[in-house]
């Protein structure tokens, strides 16, 4: 529906269908209304930089955008329905009167839009729910006996919040030129959406086990190093974490050489620290479809089947992973072959060629869904001094 421009604030319409028939009261949310705490509501006009001044009829008037619009960006975000409550700001009309725009200048689709408002969402409502739940709750602790956390927080909020700001900012900037670069750098259009990429899953095994066994703070505490020691190694060797499931993690890489060796990396890591349990690592490599930052197709499902029958603190690679690191010369088709190479090289006067993997065939068996497949299993190749 549009909304009529000649309505008056004081002479809102209530909401309607997308046939311009009032929406009745009972389908209307009127459950998610707005918080009167007045802490909150300050904290609330600190954050934003703006008192509550518009119902959501009239911010989707003001930008010029149909109410039914308005709606489909609010919970794109992950907003709940306020029904009619005063509650937005100027910059929730600016927000709305910028999607609107690109829609209308041909920049962006509707869809796209949509897309853009719940990909920017849901990653953002991540990270301000670790923000509270991780960094605020803990600095906010009453200092001295008789201090509220309620007179600590406002100041510390309002002292964090520019800092915090420039700083998301900052790394969005980074990850978007990094994102740019891949983009600009595919060999055709189609590889834009449905590109070659080797997808990694690792997986922490008896972690089912460990939570009856473990307390949450200790749980929690495992959860957090496992997430960071996955989140450095990935981004350090050059590929990318595409999200974390507690205990299992996805991550991708352009070529399968920096996935084997982020791989071989976990594993070898993890081995090394005694709170942490077995760990798993699954490969394959081919086509993958990307969509708001996260891969899908059979690709991930094989990488996925791969991790679960994986042996404890082992790689298991598809078979195409396999031969592209033998095409890029990572590793030798076979251990015969290496080492006619190496006495080759030897009997010319030459170093002989150093390969970073082995790879060595494993049982052929049913994957569910993906039919018969034959894993490798890839370790590090000792080099030749050792």
């Amino acid at each position: 529906m549009t909304v009529d421009d000649t309505t008056s604030g004081g002479d809102e319409k209530p909401p309607s269908d997308s046939s311009g028939h009032p929406t009745p009261h009972h389908a209307v949310d009127h459950t998610a209304e707005p918080t009167d705490d007045p802490l909150a509501i300050r904290l609330e006009q600190l954050i934003l930089g703006a008192e509550r001044r518009y119902t959501p009829f009239q911010a989707a008037r003001t930008a010029g955008v149909s109410m039914d619009l308005a709606s489909r960006f609010w919970r794109a975000m992950g907003f709940a329905d306020i029904g009619q409550a005063r509650a937005l700001t100027e910059a929730d009309v600016l927000a709305l009167r910028r999607l609107a725009g690109l829609v209308e200048a041909g920049l962006l689709s509707e869809p796209m839009a949509i897309q853009v408002a719940r990909s920017t969402g849901q990653t953002t409502a991540r990270l301000a729910e670790w923000q509270i739940d991780s960094f605020l709750a803990g600095l906010t602790e009453p200092p001295e006996p008789g201090m509220t956390r309620t007179e600590v927080t406002y100041p510390l909020v309002e002292l964090l919040l520019p800092e915090l700001e420039e700083f998301l900012v900052y790394v969005w900037r980074r990850q978007l030129a990094a994102a740019t670069g891949r983009v600009v750098q595919a060999a055709d259009d189609e590889e834009m959406v449905d590109r070659r990429l080797a997808v990694g899953f690792a997986d922490l095994v008896g972690f089912t086990r460990l939570t009856r066994r473990l307390e949450e703070e200790e749980l929690g505490e495992l959860v957090e190093a496992f997430e960071t020691t996955c989140a450095d190694l990935v981004a350090a060797h050059g590929g990318r974490l595409i999200k974390t499931l507690g205990d299992e993690v996805l991550y991708a890489a352009d070529d399968a050489g920096t996935a084997a060796e982020i791989a071989l990396r976990l594993i070898e890591t993890m081995t090394h620290d005694e709170s942490m349990p077995a760990l798993r690592v699954g490969i394959a490599f081919g086509t993958v479809t990307t969509r708001m930052g996260d891969v899908f197709g059979n690709t991930v499902n094989l990488a996925s089947r791969l991790t679960s029958i994986a042996p404890k603190d082992a790689v298991l690679v598809d078979g195409a992973l396999a031969e592209e690191l033998i095409r890029t010369g990572d590793t030798p088709a076979s251990e015969a072959e290496a080492a006619e190479e190496a006495a080759s090289a030897e009997k010319a006067g030459e170093e002989p060629h150093s390969y970073r993997f082995a790879i060595q065939p494993m049982w052929q068996r049913p994957v569910r869904g993906l039919g018969v497949v034959e894993p490798w299993l890839l370790t590090r190749r000792p080099k030749p001094e050792d």
